[in-house]
């Protein structure tokens, strides 16, 4: 056969492969920058197996207006200057149409820049910061109560069954500051006063005066705000100094690994929660997302990853109205266009004026099993 036959039946047997096999499907890119490894690793992965759940299943029946989603996540380690550096690579390099779920106030608050210089949505930070959501700002768009309301919450409930020695420890960041600032309305909502008010180094954190204070005053509850490593460093060094005092943290420790990380102090912790309980199934969207948890083989759902799935369902619902080509500027545009869109019981409404999403804030309680209950 000559080298011009050779080269035409190999084009023909070519043409006749692509002709059989089916059209390669373009992708959405969404970058994620957050802390993988380090002290919020546990809840990260919990909120992004969760998002996956949901990705997953729309990829695979069919992605959003025939366009499958790709999540491509970097780890900051809970670092601020790297999770700017990651969002800016994310933007600059992989061209992504948003970002998506990033971890911590700081961090969100350095990446903030970014989104005005760039005009990105960030959908979905997993931070209550009050911050994020007064002002408006008009690329960030939040799936998830405040810190402030959770805060408020927990103290209101906590002097509601007769404790008055409360003392509220913070680590000494935004995230601090903005919890503090609900506890203290709480606080107010009481007519009472925290026994003390103590704040703890993010990076190098020492509970000895903070527990010796718990323990000197016979505090009744410690409402202790910081990382799942933090709040469990502490606790240890609290009951070391003697001191049985109800421990009470906010959601951002809503996860198994926190859980895992508080070991033989878990029973008893109070965690506020952002999202319907994780094994009531009657809320649509909690069967959802154990349905594809359980043929995926992920195992029981936790709030992070409830937290992670509402998320992931709101930047779906996003990007399919943001049409066949969606850009930054149409899905910033699509997502002010929520109006009481469900999401399995839960209603996410946007406008130019309001980028809350959700307000829906509740308490639970850590069992014997090492289980969240309400």
């Amino acid at each position: 056969m000559s080298t011009l036959a050779s080269t035409r039946r190999a084009l023909t047997i070519g043409l006749i492969a692509l002709s059989m096999t089916p059209a390669l499907q373009a992708q959405i890119v969404v970058g994620q920058t957050s802390g993988f490894t380090g002290p919020v690793a546990s809840g990260v992965k919990e909120n992004t197996v969760g998002a996956k759940l949901y990705i997953d299943h729309v990829n695979a029946t069919g992605g959003v207006n025939g366009q499958r989603i790709e999540l491509v996540s970097l780890d900051d380690k809970f670092d601020p200057k790297l999770a700017a550096a990651n969002a800016r690579k994310l933007i600059t390099e992989r061209n992504v149409v948003a970002l998506f779920m990033n971890r911590g106030t700081p961090h969100t608050e350095a990446i903030r820049p970014l989104l005005d210089e760039f005009k990105v949505p960030l959908v979905a930070p997993s931070s209550g910061a009050l911050v994020l959501h007064k002002p408006v700002h008009p690329w960030i768009f939040n799936v998830r109560a405040t810190y402030q309301r959770e805060a408020e919450k927990a103290i209101t409930h906590l002097a509601t069954i007769g404790l008055t020695r409360i003392a509220l420890v913070h680590v000494d960041d935004s995230f601090g500051a903005d919890c503090a600032i609900g506890a203290q309305k709480g606080f107010e909502r009481a007519k009472t006063k925290p026994l003390f008010v103590d704040k703890f180094d993010r990076v190098k954190p020492d509970f000895a005066a903070i527990a010796a204070n718990a323990a000197k005053g016979e505090a009744q509850a410690v409402f202790l705000i910081g990382s799942a490593g933090a709040v469990a460093d502490g606790t240890k060094a609290i009951r070391a100094a003697g001191s049985r005092a109800q421990i009470v943290t906010v959601s951002n420790n809503a996860s198994g690994g926190f859980i895992k990380q508080m070991g033989e102090y878990a029973y008893g912790t109070i965690v506020t929660q952002i999202f319907p309980y994780e094994r009531s199934l009657s809320a649509p969207i909690v069967k959802e997302a154990n349905d594809y948890a359980k043929a995926s083989g992920v195992g029981d759902v936790t709030p992070a990853m409830l937290e992670g799935y509402a998320g992931a369902k709101v930047l779906v619902e996003g990007l399919r109205r943001a049409g066949a080509n969606p850009t930054r500027a149409k899905l910033q545009q699509a997502l002010e266009t929520f109006r009481k869109v469900d999401i399995g019981g839960l209603e996410v409404s946007y406008s130019a004026t309001n980028h809350s999403g959700l307000d829906y804030a509740d308490l639970s309680i850590i069992d014997h099993d090492g289980k969240f209950r309400r």
